[in-house]
């Protein structure tokens, strides 16, 4: 009885991310192709693939067309691998009659000889081998040979069938120069997977890729982000927050002030997504401060992911706020990461933040700001949608995150330039207001999911001892409109004190 597609052996790709997308990896004794415009990873990749099946006993063979083995080898050394005797690299030169223009003939078209000439030493090269895995680079060099698209896919099927014949994995690598619309071996492979490579209007270039078609698979589909760097490529499979479940004891979090857990009627629960909005200068990086402050005191772990802030800058302006950064992150109780948005994808920042709640049992995420994670998705419904599969997927694993989000504008009506409140379970607004011709700020709790709250608006001040809360505003109005009227009697406001 022949064996189901989904339940095939599989041979590692050798790179942990692209087997997840595979469901494991390549179906063995199969045909798959590997697509992509030059330059987008596909050489990377089959290295990678063959390198792997080297180190499960398994020779492999890289039949290139295109490149030398001279350029292969160097390739792989950038990356520190060394190619063993167990892969071998077959470099298709064209015969010397093709090059020696004495030995042109006119009776039959140089490329009948050319294509019959090139499969045949294919086959005497698996015949002599026989490998495990193999690799063509690239279909183009046939496609060209074959002229016409009927005798290239009875090409392409007489070497699905020949290959078959030896249990062998096949890869072949197209690189997209010739008749990108010719889907002759989309229908003849066992898997498609195609790789791009984008150009932002700023920053370095973006690579992705995406599973075509794997006949029989239940493959993780759309677009997964991808780097290629020293050492390979690296694939962060799309985030699917449905897919993980785990059960915790939900606690609520002290924020380490009184005020302000009593404003958030007791504190932040665990396994939930707390959103700090307001203008540059309110105190929004201070407000998610205190939280690593408060847990870290508790002896749990915090991670600190900064997009907007030199972290130099961070350190010593914290340390003026008496919250010593740097100390809590040499005693191994805060990870910091400096974030450059202009370099990192979505998906491999999601993959950071995973890995580092995973690893580390961390409780307590704070990503400073959501500004500058936009940056790095501006389609604002792409990052929507990342933002909710990775709050998700914290909440689910127990861990408070809390995010900021700078407004435009100072007073009166203010705009975020993107809209995530929906997601949040809890929402900190942060306001500008004048009165008795000084600047306060307000603070006030918007949205809460997960229990009772204060409604009420307070002052609060930020000096040298950190951030003070005041007593509800009572007898003001109109304090979110930054303009507010006085309508009782007495002081107010909280009392300016002494450093």
């Amino acid at each position: 009885m022949v064996a189901s597609a989904q339940f095939l052996p599989r041979a590692s790709t050798g790179i942990a991310g692209l087997d997840q997308v595979l469901e494991g990896g390549w179906a063995r004794n199969r045909l798959h192709l590997l697509e992509g415009s030059p330059g987008a990873g596909k050489t990377t990749i089959a290295l990678q693939f063959l390198l792997e099946g080297a180190q499960r006993g398994e020779a492999g063979i890289y039949i290139s067309l295109a490149e030398t083995e001279h350029e292969l080898r160097d390739g792989a050394r950038s990356h520190g691998w060394t190619i063993g005797k167990d892969i071998e690299i077959f470099e298709l030169v064209p015969p010397e009659s093709v090059l020696d223009p004495d030995q042109h003939q006119s009776l039959l078209y140089s490329s009948d000889l050319e294509l019959g000439e090139t499969i045949q030493r294919i086959f005497q090269a698996i015949e002599r081998l026989r490998p495990k895995r193999i690799v063509i680079d690239s279909l183009s060099e046939i496609r060209l040979l074959a002229q016409s698209s009927l005798r290239y896919r009875r090409q392409i099927l007489a070497i699905k069938h020949y290959f078959a014949r030896f249990g062998s994995t096949v890869m072949l690598l197209d690189d997209l120069t010739a008749d990108v619309a010719d889907k002759t071996v989309h229908s003849v492979a066992h898997g498609v997977l195609r790789l791009e490579e984008l150009a932002p209007a700023y920053g370095a270039e973006r690579r992705r890729v995406r599973v075509i078609k794997y006949r029989g698979v239940k493959f993780r589909g759309g677009y997964h982000d991808a780097t290629i760097t020293t050492g390979g490529m690296n694939v962060f499979p799309r985030l699917v927050a449905s897919e993980y479940r785990s059960s915790f004891a939900r606690t609520t979090m002290s924020s380490g002030i009184e005020a302000f857990d009593k404003l958030l009627g007791g504190g932040i629960e665990t396994g939930s997504s707390t959103l700090i909005l307001g203008p540059a200068g309110t105190g929004k990086s201070l407000a998610v401060m205190v939280f690593i402050a408060a847990a870290v005191a508790r002896g749990e772990k915090a991670a600190l992911f900064v997009f907007d802030e030199e972290l130099g800058l961070l350190f010593d302006r914290m340390r003026g706020l008496d919250i010593d950064l740097q100390e809590m992150q040499r005693s191994g109780k805060l990870f910091i990461e400096q974030v450059d948005a202009a370099e990192l994808s979505p998906g491999e920042f999601a993959h950071r933040v995973r890995k580092r709640v995973d690893e580390d049992q961390i409780k307590t995420v704070v990503i400073d700001s959501l500004n500058g994670y936009q940056a790095a998705m501006p389609e604002e419904n792409s990052l929507i949608l990342h933002m909710h599969e990775l709050l998700q997927y914290l909440n689910r694993r127990g861990a408070a995150t809390f995010m900021t989000v700078a407004q435009h504008g100072l007073v009166g009506d203010m705009k975020a330039p993107v809209d995530v409140t929906y997601l949040a379970d809890t929402v900190i607004l942060l306001r500008y207001f004048e009165a008795l011709g000084s600047v306060k700020r307000a603070i006030s709790i918007i949205k809460k999911r997960t229990g009772a709250h204060e409604s009420t608006i307070r002052e609060y001040r930020i000096d040298c001892r950190g951030l003070t809360i005041g007593a509800p505003l009572e007898n003001f109005h109109g304090v979110l409109r930054g303009v507010p009227t006085y309508v009782g009697v007495g002081k107010p406001l909280l009392e300016e004190q002494a450093p």
